[in-house]
């Protein structure tokens, strides 16, 4: 971990070797979510797609009617934890017919399900504003998922070479997700994790609030007004602030809810103190929902994201009652 710091630290003081300047930040963490709302997975290293990165809220835990379950509800999830194959976060890397994700969670045997495989398909699977088929995970997925969470309850995988699930055209034109609650990418920075825990009573971990990209050496909350990033030549728009629901609030080690942080960020992080001028909607904001602008571009390859990357910001917002919200 020191080593890290120290790496992070020398980057942000070489200033610009690329040309463009000092960075504003590095990047610290790399974080994918490959079933929506069970633990994710820290990387050094993760492959960019227009989706998000590569295995991300790829797979979907469903109740009988194929309705998409989330810590909102089943907070038990928070307590399930992902394996993935050695290689699988490598750029190019292909899975084999014995290539399984493995997932495990207290009281239970751990479960391998192939990344290779041909299921039956789950009609009518929905989450948030969208609907349609998926590949069903199998009796096996099933029956562990219903044990675990004392429910009927399937696991799903998105349809990827039928089905298209658009982010919102109000933010973002052309860019779509899998399973994600609505954007492809999630940044926050170390800086606004430690301001906030500087005001709680008990200090919380960054997993409370599921960013894909954590970011450190920028000041507190300035990832609020970055609409243009780049990343390892990869270029980021940032599209919305990420409103928080009540997934912050619970606990990840132990899948308890309780009322902090969003007791203590309404008081600072709140659409009411932030954009006084805008439509109330009685909402907290941490973090930056971005999207991959050079997915877009025929001629796009995918490229990685690593821990040490300098974070350049091209273009900024005056304000946060100027960002999309």
């Amino acid at each position: 971990m020191e080593n890290a710091k120290s790496f992070l630290s020398s980057l942000l003081s070489a200033g610009g070797a690329s040309g463009r300047g000092a960075p504003a930040a590095a990047v610290s963490s790399i974080y994918v979510y490959p079933i929506k709302s069970c633990r994710g997975i820290s990387l050094s290293q993760a492959p960019v797609s227009p989706t998000g990165f590569r295995w991300d809220r790829q797979w979907l835990v469903v109740n009988s009617k194929g309705r998409a379950y989330t810590q909102r509800v089943e907070p038990k999830l928070a307590l399930v934890e992902i394996e993935m194959p050695n290689g699988a976060f490598d750029e190019g890397w292909e899975p084999t017919v014995d290539s399984y994700m493995v997932i495990k969670a207290p009281g239970m045997d751990p479960l391998k399900v192939p990344l290779v495989a041909e299921y039956a398909v789950a009609d009518e699977v929905s989450v948030w504003e969208w609907s349609g088929p998926a590949h069903d995970g199998g009796v096996g997925a099933a029956d562990w998922f219903s044990s675990y969470l004392g429910k009927p309850s399937r696991l799903v995988r998105f349809w990827t070479a039928s089905e298209i699930r658009p982010v919102d055209v109000k933010y973002a034109q052309g860019h779509k997700v899998l399973f994600a609650d609505g954007y492809p990418f999630l940044v926050a920075s170390q800086g606004s994790l430690n301001a906030l825990n500087e005001v709680l009573h008990e200090p919380i971990n960054i997993n409370r609030f599921r960013p894909n990209i954590l970011v450190d050496g920028c000041n507190p909350y300035a990832e609020d007004l970055w609409k243009e990033i780049k990343i390892n030549n990869l270029t980021f728009n940032g599209v919305k602030l990420c409103s928080r629901c009540k997934v912050p609030t619970i606990n990840q080690e132990n899948g308890i809810a309780g009322t902090e942080p969003t007791e203590t960020m309404m008081k600072y992080r709140s659409d009411h103190v932030l954009r006084p001028a805008c439509k109330q909607k009685g909402v907290v904001y941490f973090g930056q929902n971005m999207v991959w602008q050079d997915s877009l571009l025929r001629t796009m390859n995918g490229k990685l994201v690593k821990v040490g990357d300098p974070v350049y910001v091209v273009r900024e917002y005056a304000s946060c009652a100027d960002v999309p919200a």
